[in-house]
C-alpha cells in the first residue's frame, strides 16, 4: 500500500508539471554535408543527452548505413572501424524498437566514431534521453564515449538513399557554437541533489562531483568562472497538504517537496529530509560566497557524501554540522539562512530556486536531474569530468581559455596517431602537433628556449640564438682528432655553411678539401704536403723550415739571421719613434718658454689689450 501511495503522489506531481506547460529546449549542433555536391548544405541535429559531444570542436566523417540491423538494437556483426588514414565512420541508424542509448552503445562497440539516428516521424527534433531508469540503461550511459545526434526524417531518408546509391557521403558535425562565449568568464550552474539513494543516476552525480571538484575550484579561484548550484523542488497541491505523503515529503506546509529517497514511506529517510539537506547546501554556498570562498561548496558536498551517507544512517543535521565546522564555515549564519522548515511561510532561498527552474531566453525549463547549464545553454551529454570541461572551456573565446582547459585530461589526443599530420623531428623528439580540447593544432614549437618557424605541417626550422644546440640546426657536423666541425651558424640567415677547409651543401655533406691533392699548398720543390681533417701540414726536407706565408723552405741559419735582423729592425724602429717623440716634446716646451718671456718683456713697455694704461708718475713730478 505504501508503495502504491508513493507512485500516486509521483503521478500527481507529474500532472502538476505538465499542467504548468514546462518549456523544454532542444540543444542543437550543426551538421554540414560536404559531399556529394547536390546535397551540400547545413542541417540541424539534436545533441543526445549521453555520450561525449565534442563541445568547442568539430568532427568530419563518412556516413555509413548498416546492411542489416538498421535499428541498431542487436550487436553488429560487421565492423565500422575506419581504416588508417581514412575519415571516421558516422553510423546512420533508424529510430525505434529499443532505447537510444542501446543503439549508440552497439554502434560504439562495432567501431563507429559517431552516431546519427534518423527519426521515424516527421516532427520537430527531440533530445535523445532515457525514458526510464534501470540497470541495463545505466550500463549504456556510463560507458558511451562517442557523440550522437538525432536528425529529421526527410534528411535521414536523403542520406540513406545516397549511401545505397554508392555515393560517398561526407559530413561535418560542428559543436563550436553549441555553447555561446559572450565574455572572458564562463557562467555555469549545476542542478543537483543531496539524495544518494536514487540509483544509478545518483551514483553518476556523486562520482562527478568528486572528480570535477579540483577543476571547478581552479576555475573559481582564478576568476575564470562563476558557478551556482541549484536544487529542484516541487510543491504539493493544496488538496493534499494534510496528507501523509505531503507531510513526509514537504516542508513549509507543502511549499517545497522532494520524492521519498527509497520510494517507500514506511522505511528509511523521508523526502523532507532531502529538502532540508538541499536547503543546507544552498546556504553553505551562499555563506561561502559571501566570504569570497564560493569553491568551499564543492568541499562540503563531497565531504558530506563521504561522511554522511544514507546507507550508514548518518544523513542528518549532526553529521552535516561536523562537516561545516571542519571547513571553517559559520554554522550560525547557515542556520539563520535556512530558516524554520515548519513555518507556514515562504522560504526565500527555496522560493528563488523554484523560480530559477523556469526557463528563460534560450534555456528551457529544468526538468531533468542532474542538469548542467553553461552560459545559459543546457549541456547535453555524459556527466563526466572530461566531457563537462570540454563544454565549459568551449564557453571561452578561442585563445582566451585558462590553462586548466589545456590539461591532458581533456585533450583530443589526435597527436598520438601519425603525429596528427603535423611536422615532426623524430631524432630530436620535437613535434609541431599540439592537442587542445578543440582539436589538434599544427604549430611550430618553442623547444629548449629556441623558437622554431615554419608552416607547422611540412617544415619547422630552429631560428635565432641557440638553434645549433638542437640537432645542430639541421646542418652537417663531424669530428676528428677530438675536434668538432659544424656547418651551423647561430646568426645570419640561418643557412648551413660548411666551415673553412670544407666544401659541400652544408646540410647533408661537408667534405674535407684536400689542399695537397688539389695543389693549393706546399708547392715549393723541397716541400712535402700532408692533408689533415679541415687543414693541411707542410714540411721541408733536411734542416729546412717551411714559411707558410711565402710557401717556401729556408734554412734554419737563414731563419735565425732573418730573425735577428727582424729583431734589430724592431729595436731601431722603436728608438726612432722615441727620438721623434722626444724631439717634438722638446720643441713644444722650448717654444712655450720663449713665448712667455717675450710676452713679459712686451708687457713692460706697452699695455696689453686686456690691461688699462699705466700712469707715468715721473713726468708728473717734473711738471711740479
Amino acid at each position: 500500500m505504501a508503495r502504491s501511495k508513493s507512485l500516486n503522489l509521483g503521478f500527481l506531481i507529474l500532472l502538476l508539471c505538465l499542467s504548468a506547460e514546462a518549456r523544454f529546449v532542444v540543444e542543437k549542433n550543426s551538421l554540414m554535408v560536404v559531399a556529394p555536391q547536390d546535397m551540400r548544405g547545413k542541417h540541424d541535429s539534436a545533441i543526445g543527452n549521453f555520450g561525449i559531444p565534442q563541445y568547442g570542436g568539430s568532427m568530419a566523417g563518412t556516413v555509413v548505413y548498416p546492411k542489416s540491423n538498421s535499428h541498431g538494437c542487436d550487436d553488429f556483426t560487421e565492423s565500422f572501424r575506419s581504416k588508417p588514414g581514412a575519415l571516421p565512420n558516422f553510423l546512420l541508424i533508424d529510430r525505434g524498437e529499443c532505447l537510444f542509448a542501446k543503439k549508440v552503445w552497439n554502434a560504439q562497440a562495432a567501431g563507429a566514431s559517431a552516431v546519427l539516428v534518423a527519426d521515424d516521424k516527421d516532427e520537430p527534433l527531440i533530445t535523445m534521453d532515457l525514458p526510464r531508469e534501470d540497470d541495463e540503461a545505466a550500463r549504456y550511459i556510463q560507458n558511451i564515449t562517442i557523440p550522437s545526434a538525432l536528425i529529421a526524417l526527410k534528411f535521414g531518408e536523403m542520406l540513406k538513399k545516397a549511401v545505397k546509391d554508392g555515393e560517398m557521403v561526407n559530413v561535418n558535425l560542428d559543436w563550436r557554437e553549441s555553447v555561446p562565449h559572450p565574455d572572458d568568464r564562463v557562467e555555469y550552474e549545476l542542478w543537483t541533489n543531496s539524495n544518494d539513494e536514487c540509483g544509478a543516476k545518483c551514483d553518476v552525480l556523486m562520482n562527478f562531483l568528486k572528480d570535477f571538484k579540483g577543476s571547478a575550484q581552479l576555475l573559481e579561484q582564478g576568476g575564470y568562472s562563476q558557478f551556482t548550484p541549484h536544487y529542484i523542488t516541487w510543491y504539493c497541491p493544496k488538496a493534499f497538504i494534510l496528507s501523509k505523503q505531503c507531510k513526509s515529503q514537504c516542508i513549509n506546509h507543502g511549499r517545497y517537496c522532494a520524492p521519498d529517497p527509497e520510494q517507500d514511506f514506511s522505511t528509511g529517510y523521508e523526502g523532507k529530509d532531502v529538502v532540508i539537506e538541499n536547503l543546507r547546501q544552498l546556504c553553505v554556498f551562499k555563506i561561502a560566497n559571501e566570504n569570497k570562498r564560493s569553491w568551499a561548496w564543492w568541499d562540503y558536498v563531497t565531504d558530506f557524501h563521504i561522511r554522511c551517507p544514507m546507507k550508514e544512517k548518518k544523513y542528518n543535521k549532526e553529521c552535516a554540522d561536523e562537516v561545516i565546522k571542519s571547513l571553517g564555515l559559520d554554522l550560525n549564519k547557515i542556520e539563520r539562512c535556512m530558516g524554520d522548515p515548519d513555518a507556514d511561510t515562504d522560504n526565500a532561498v527555496l522560493k528563488m530556486e523554484q523560480n530559477a527552474q523556469i526557463g528563460t531566453g534560450s534555456r528551457g525549463d529544468v526538468t531533468i536531474l542532474p542538469t548542467l547549464v553553461v552560459n545559459n545553454r543546457q549541456y547535453r551529454g555524459k556527466l563526466e569530468r572530461k566531457a563537462v570541461m570540454k563544454a565549459i572551456c568551449a564557453g571561452f573565446e578561442e585563445t582566451t581559455e585558462p590553462a586548466v582547459c589545456l590539461d591532458d585530461g581533456i585533450e583530443t589526443n589526435e597527436c598520438l596517431k601519425d603525429n596528427g599530420g603535423c611536422w615532426q623531428d623524430k631524432a630530436a623528439n620535437i613535434t609541431a602537433c599540439k592537442d587542445t580540447f578543440r582539436g589538434r593544432v599544427c604549430e611550430c614549437p618553442v623547444f629548449d628556449g629556441v623558437q622554431f618557424k615554419g608552416d607547422g605541417y611540412s617544415s619547422c626550422q630552429a631560428n635565432g640564438p641557440g638553434r645549433c644546440r638542437i640537432n645542430n640546426g639541421g646542418c652537417w657536423y663531424g669530428s676528428r682528432d677530438n675536434k668538432f666541425f659544424s656547418a651551423c651558424k647561430e646568426f645570419g640567415d640561418n643557412k648551413c655553411q660548411c666551415p673553412s677547409g670544407f666544401k659541400g651543401d652544408g646540410t647533408k655533406t661537408c667534405e674535407d678539401v684536400d689542399e695537397c691533392k688539389e695543389k693549393k699548398a706546399c708547392q715549393c720543390p723541397e716541400c712535402s704536403c700532408k692533408n689533415t681533417y679541415g687543414s693541411y701540414d707542410c714540411t721541408c726536407s733536411g734542416d729546412l723550415l717551411y714559411m707558410r706565408e711565402q710557401d717556401a723552405c729556408i734554412s734554419k741559419s737563414a731563419s735565425q739571421v732573418r730573425g735577428a735582423w727582424f729583431a734589430i729592425v724592431v729595436v731601431l724602429t722603436v728608438l726612432a719613434i722615441v727620438a721623434v717623440g722626444g724631439y717634438a716634446i722638446y720643441k713644444y716646451r722650448l717654444r712655450s718658454y720663449m713665448d712667455s718671456e717675450i710676452r713679459a718683456i712686451m708687457a713692460q713697455y706697452m699695455p696689453l689689450d686686456n690691461q688699462t694704461e699705466v700712469p707715468n708718475h715721473s713726468q708728473e713730478e717734473n711738471h711740479a
